[in-house]
């Protein structure tokens, strides 16, 4: 189905971005290299529990994501010794609290100024997050995009950052739309604090220059967040 521009209305989950994401013994192996340092493969074969061969493959996929370097030891004469250590880069692949950071950001700013300063935060939040997302809409679609491509471009941006989310048409291309997030990104620190889900609505209001009503909410117990967006008119 298409906008009356002739895109398409995003129908399905758009395609969440994967790079630096991991399995399990991909994980492992970067856990074990940040903690040994530099290995050869068959010492990290012994610390993972896999196969060397198994650690090998999985070494040279990580040095083509750019979490891995090889870096090659002489030893007198013959072939030289590999060694594989991690990058910068792979530091979003290992264990962090960032929810936990969060949350307790978040108490320390209500104990400091109360309800008031977490609201202002929030709306500072809103504020900066908003001047991003329409410099992205702007750059994607142009001057005068239709709701439906922005309701459509705001489901990618959101899915990128982790909320699983979706546009889709309700009633055609004249009528409301639908957003689902499947996932809330920021559930842990915005428990306990509605004016982290007001300034949501908030956001989305003002870069999609739209009614916003939200129809169901995973703080509340639901499965997803859902929000009906209309024109302001109608």
């Amino acid at each position: 189905m298409t906008d009356p521009s002739g895109h398409p209305l995003a129908t399905e989950l758009p395609r969440t971005t994967v790079r630096g994401a991991h399995d399990g013994l991909d994980r492992a192996i970067l856990v074990a290299l940040r903690d040994m340092g530099a290995s050869a493969p068959d010492r990290l074969a012994t610390r993972v529990g896999a196969s060397r061969a198994s650690v090998l493959q999985r070494l040279r996929s990580l040095e083509s994501r750019g979490t891995v370097i090889r870096q090659a030891i002489r030893h007198g004469v013959g072939r030289p010794r590999h060694l594989y250590d991690v990058t910068a880069e792979a530091q979003r692949s290992l264990p962090a609290n960032y929810d936990g950071l969060a949350t307790t950001l978040l108490e320390s700013i209500a104990e400091v100024g109360g309800d008031q300063l977490v609201d202002a935060v929030f709306q500072a939040r809103r504020r900066i997050l908003a001047e991003r997302i329409r410099a992205r809409i702007t750059a994607a679609l142009g001057p005068s995009p239709t709701l439906a491509a922005r309701v459509r471009e705001l489901a990618v941006i959101q899915d990128e950052s982790g909320y699983l989310c979706r546009a889709t048409p309700l009633d055609g291309f004249d009528g409301p739309l639908e957003l689902r997030e499947a996932n809330c990104a920021i559930l842990g620190a915005a428990a306990g604090h509605p004016a982290a889900c007001r300034a949501e609505v908030q956001l989305f209001e003002e870069v999609l220059d739209a009614r916003v009503t939200r129809v169901s909410h995973i703080a509340a117990g639901d499965r997803s967040c859902t929000y009906r967006i209309e024109p302001r008119e109608a």
